[in-house]
């Protein structure tokens, strides 16, 4: 699940906290990497409880209504389709979630208000009007349905996302990107599945093993880079670029020594685009032209290696 954009960024994120405090050893940078890491998973269950507790909340307001002393009409013939939806069904029904969510205390019960005004919003919305008002629904608009509920309630509604703030500061950094993996889940359903499946938190052991070792390199050669930088930056003094800006070239140039089997391109790209996000648009193409001059002085000294071959054309 957790993709190498997340952990470049994730990695990002130390440096600059290293670079404001540089008391820590790196073990205590690894261990914080690996803990935000597995705060990101624990986010994506967080998400997906989401659905079970809307669901749940859904649920217990027909049962309130069955039990009112005088029921109206409505309330004796309830409309049933969202609380018997495939989706959330099927995510209620993966017992990998269940033990996770036991294991780490995910449960939005305690949090009664944000799912009550979530539900009363999506209530709210036209495609759940639509949904739960047309002839019939197929299995494609049931995973629809969620899809929309996260993209236009939970994503824009400002008390959750003031809620996943003061549970980890970083996991509306991670939203978008986690967002990403929960709608991915969804599709993967397939119909006639009572059962989702759900990503692995790292897709193969590698992923691991590359966020430690960029993390490592960028700080133990991190005096060398920022002195390589400053070589370039003829118009720049050290203590006048940014820390982020720093930051980012740090980890780019770790992942250029020592990922060989990472294309130089495929590093470049992906650093300056996160650097539009996390710089000013004059730090991207600052960035730019910096890691173009490093990857250029590795070529011509022919230390450059990519698998099988010297970069030096």
């Amino acid at each position: 699940m957790i993709n190498r954009v997340l952990i470049r960024i994730k990695i990002i994120q130390l440096l600059y906290s290293h670079q404001l405090n540089e008391g820590k050893s790196i073990a205590d940078f690894k261990r914080e990497l690996s803990e935000s890491l597995e705060k990101t998973y624990e986010l994506y269950h967080w998400l997906l409880q989401l659905i079970i507790d809307l669901r749940e909340f859904a649920e217990k307001r027909i049962e309130f209504g069955l039990n009112k002393r005088y029921p109206t009409e409505e309330d004796l013939n309830p409309n049933r389709r969202f609380i018997q939806n495939k989706v959330a069904l099927a995510v209620a029904n993966n017992v990998e979630h269940r033990e996770f969510a036991k294991a780490n205390g995910i449960s939005w019960e305690e949090y009664n208000d944000l799912i009550k005004g979530l539900f009363e919003a999506i209530c709210a919305s036209e495609y759940y009007k639509t949904y739960m008002s047309a002839r019939a629904n197929t299995f494609a608009d049931d995973k629809m349905i969620w899809r929309q509920i996260f993209k236009k309630v939970i994503f824009t509604y400002k008390p959750f996302e003031e809620r996943l703030e003061s549970m980890d500061i970083y996991w509306n950094d991670d939203i978008e990107i986690v967002a990403s993996f929960v709608e991915k889940t969804i599709k993967k359903l397939e119909e006639g599945c009572t059962d989702i499946e759900l990503l692995p938190q790292y897709r193969d052991a590698e992923d691991e093993d590359y966020a430690m070792l960029v993390l490592s390199k960028a700080i133990e050669y991190g005096e060398d880079y920022k002195e390589l930088v400053k070589s370039f930056s003829q118009n720049w003094e050290k203590d006048r670029i940014a820390v982020m800006d720093m930051s980012i070239m740090q980890a780019a140039i770790a992942e250029i020594n020592f990922c060989p089997t990472i294309p130089v391109n495929v590093t470049l790209n992906e650093f300056i685009e996160i650097s539009k996000y996390y710089s000013s648009e004059k730090s991207s193409l600052f960035i730019n032209g910096i890691l173009d001059r490093v990857v250029n002085k590795y070529k011509e000294e022919k230390t450059l290696l990519k698998v099988g071959m010297y970069v030096n054309n």
